[in-house]
């Protein structure tokens, strides 16, 4: 179970920044230079002349200088080899930058830790070297179980340093690692003010557990990251540690300011680093497959029929001509996934459910692709049979350019304004993505185009502007306006909407975020026009305007709770002839204390347009998080009741939903997790109340962890829905049930360099046959994957 809000895991392991909801915008007036944003009707000639003046009056705007600290560190040259072995007694770290002065900065603010920590920092031609000396007066009490790579969380012992080698202050790069060795990497952005661990990189790291706490060592090569063409070179950097007991504490080596609007903007500058190598370096990672399928030969319950084995390679390869250039091509990429996603409940939902992207070839300098409306989703690309992207900086511009070749399948996204439906897609289509992005000191403007070209004439060609402005150290302002241009492929025999009309139309959006140590409060406006299509996004909703607004104040008290944040939120969403579509009000609080734990309560009174009726109903929603021990690492129940909306007959109820995830470790080793959820929604029907539907969905996951690269995970996952046909309108199935169960054997050298074998089963209930007991064996599956990346320079 993941929330939206998540307090001091907003930033997911590291931010102790005011918690937020993550829903979106504002029901005052707000003034930026002279262009005001209110909530009334924004025409598309409005929004183009705003996007100028904007564009216009943020070239002309002071820019507040975020708070640096005066300290900086000058790094040397290695004396001598290192070894990373978890053994920092090599001669040379003697002779390396020695950091030992480090500040407490959760739940205490910027004191002196009670463990102290040793950080040695220094260089050669092809690596970054660091290692760490982590004290700790119970080192029994370590909690650092065996995982897979970024299988860490908050209740861990870890540590690690952030490195900003571009040194603009915006963007970040964490290595981590557990007292284990568990890795740890991922992208941390002050621009969109998220964590994004789904990139990899190479480097190499190994710990030990001591007498008096842990070491850790680590080799980062300078090809995993992107720096400037300059020497010497001057970069950001942030050391780490995170330290679980009682409470979960937070330690920098540079003390960080509480309420401002970023992290790696507070990073200490390394200077010192000459004679970098610059470019040459290249992988060349191919691939080879295996895969069996068998299929019921006669429909649901006959005999399973063997398919032949099928076979398949191909190759990914990244060249770095120079140190903040990447070149990407990848030939027949194999994106398959070798585990189940998430299980999620979708009855009742009115829109898509989104799913994170996992896969390689789109994941250098994913940050480029993050803007305030999510109009690049690389998951729409289903089928590629090639693809090439280059992705760099020149000065102060970033730049991404994708192409890529589309064979089709899956599902896409059709929109609108009160639901949106799935749909097959079986066409073919060349996709391309490019956005610029030019930094003026804290703040940015940025130009994103995107275009689909499907065979036979339909195409989506999206383009336009964004920006991120910070007024000040406590302010971060961001907007962007899009421009869409659509013919849809001639296919009515797969959605009526594609009869090859053609649509345009706008989507705006402004965000203003404001937080000081102890108060915070964030507003958002939405303009999204009828006929506006991101199809290579993520755009579930069009057709509507919306003004979200949220207000709190923060306590931090001392004992169990260490932060108390009451607060108010609003929104209204209105479609294009300003009726309403939902709008709801509702006081909430959040709470972090012991254990680990993150506590919201919050009362929602909200209004919900369900057919041609507008539906009043009242919830409450509770979310609690704990981490009380290595054995109990992770307990998250997030649960809401109350009234509701039959969205389907369009009509008022009462029901609830409950979403329970448990991780116990019995071992360092072995570890079970469980993932429950159910929603259920009763309705006055015949004058009384009668159950419309329940449903439930069931994960069970076992994992054995040989060593840092090894695992064995079995995973079964059980989705049913029960539902009284009687009361729908439309005809509906009285019950789905459906099982899954896989095994995977796992290898890693490093992220490209894998084994992959697994066993898959997938059983389904035949609605065709109402009478037959139990589930009907729908597939069974084998597979194989290798990968090796060669590397040089």
């Amino acid at each position: 179970m993941q929330t939206d809000d998540k307090g001091t895991e907003r930033m997911n392991h590291l931010r102790d920044a005011p918690d937020r909801a993550s829903t979106p915008p504002p029901l005052r007036r707000i003034t930026l230079c002279p262009v005001s944003v209110r909530t009334v009707a924004l025409r598309p000639t409005w929004l183009r002349a705003t996007a100028l003046r904007m564009a216009a009056c943020f070239a002309l705007l002071p820019l507040a200088a975020v708070a640096q600290p005066a300290v900086s560190h000058s790094i040397t040259r290695a004396t001598g080899p290192i070894e990373i072995d978890g053994d920092i007694q090599d001669p040379a770290w003697a002779n390396a930058l020695r950091v030992d002065t480090w500040y407490e900065t959760s739940p205490r603010n910027n004191v002196p830790p009670d463990a102290p920590n040793v950080a040695w920092l220094t260089y050669d031609d092809k690596y970054f070297y660091v290692a760490f000396d982590f004290s700790d007066p119970r080192p029994r009490d370590i909690r650092a179980p065996f995982g897979d790579h970024d299988g860490l969380t908050s209740s861990h012992d870890y540590g690690g340093i952030f490195i900003d080698a571009s040194n603009d202050g915006k963007t970040a790069l964490l290595f981590l690692s557990t007292a284990r060795g568990v890795q740890y990497d991922a992208i941390s952005s002050d621009v969109t003010g998220d964590e994004d661990s789904t990139p990899d990189f190479y480097w190499d790291s190994s710990a030990r557990i001591t007498d008096t706490g842990w070491t850790l060592e680590m080799r980062i090569p300078f090809s995993s990251l992107r720096y400037p063409n300059t020497d010497p070179q001057t970069w950001g950097i942030l050391l780490y540690r995170n330290w679980p007991r009682v409470n979960r504490t937070q330690v920098f080596s540079t003390p960080l300011a509480r309420g401002v609007q970023c992290l790696v903007c507070q990073s200490t500058k390394l200077e010192g680093l000459s004679g970098l190598k610059h470019g040459g370096h290249w992988t060349i990672a191919p691939y080879a497959t295996a895969r069996q399928v068998a299929r019921p030969e006669a429909g649901p319950g006959s005999r399973l029929d063997n398919g032949s084995v099928q076979a398949d390679a191909g190759v990914d390869a990244k060249w770095i001509p120079n140190a903040d250039t990447a070149v990407d091509l990848t030939i027949n990429p194999d994106f398959s996934q070798v585990e189940a996603d998430e299980s999620q409940i979708s009855t009742n939902e009115r829109f898509a459910l989104f799913v994170d992207e996992k896969r390689p070839f789109f994941l250098e300098g994913k940050d480029l692709f993050s803007t305030p409306i999510q109009a690049v989703y690389t998951r729409t690309v289903t089928d590629p049979n090639w693809g090439l992207r280059a992705t760099g900086r020149l000065g102060t511009t970033s730049y991404t350019v994708l192409t890529t070749n589309d064979e089709g399948g899956g599902l896409v996204v059709v929109p609108g304004a009160t639901g949106s439906e799935l749909v097959e897609q079986d066409f073919k289509s060349v996709v391309g993505i490019t956005r610029l992005r030019y930094d003026v000191g804290q703040s940015f403007i940025s130009f994103l185009a995107t275009a689909r070209e499907i065979h036979g004439d339909a195409y989506n060609r999206v383009y336009g502007p964004d920006f991120g402005w910070k007024p000040s150290n406590i302010d971060r302002v961001n907007g962007q306006l899009l421009f869409s241009q659509t013919r849809t492929p001639n296919r009515t025999d797969l959605h009526e909407q594609w009869d090859g009309r053609k649509l345009g139309s706008h989507a705006g959006t402004f965000e203003w975020i404001h937080s000081t140590t102890n108060y915070d409060w964030f507003a958002e406006y939405h303009d999204v026009g009828e006929h506006f299509r991101a199809d290579n996004g993520f755009v579930p909703q069009v057709g509507y305007r919306a003004a979200i607004a949220e207000a709190g104040y923060t306590f931090r008290p001392t004992g169990f709770l260490t932060r108390i944040r009451p607060f108010l939120e609003a929104e209204r969403y209105e479609d294009r002839d300003r009726e309403l579509l939902s709008d709801y009000v509702g006081p909430a609080v959040n709470m972090d204390g012991g254990f680990h734990s993150m506590m919201r309560y919050q009362y929602r009174m909200e209004h919900v347009r369900a057919g041609e009726q507008i539906l009043p109903f009242n919830r409450l929603t509770a979310i609690v998080e704990l981490r009380p021990s290595l054995l109990f690492s992770e307990i998250e129940l997030e649960a809401s009741a109350g009234q509701a909306v039959d969205f389907a007959n369009s009509r008022r109820g009462h029901g609830g939903d409950v979403d329970l995830f448990a991780s116990i470790r019995p071992t360092d080793h072995l570890a079970f997790g469980v993932s429950v959820g159910w929603r259920w929604l009763d309705v006055d029907a015949t004058g009384q109340r009668q159950r419309l539907f329940t449903a439930k969905a069931l994960q069970l996951r076992t994992t054995y962890t040989f060593t840092s690269r090894t695992y064995l995970r079995l995973i079964g996952q059980y989705v049913t829905t029960a539902r009284n046909r009687e009361l729908y309108i439309d005809p509906v199935p009285a019950r789905e049930e459906s099982f899954n169960a896989t095994a995977l054997f796992t290898y890693k050298l490093n992220w490209q360099s894998v084994l992959y074998a697994g066993y898959g089963d997938e059983r389904a209930l035949d609605d065709t046959q109402p009478d037959r007991q139990g589930l009907d064996r729908v597939s069974r599956q084998w597979f194989l994957k290798v990968s090796y990346a060669f590397q040089g320079n």
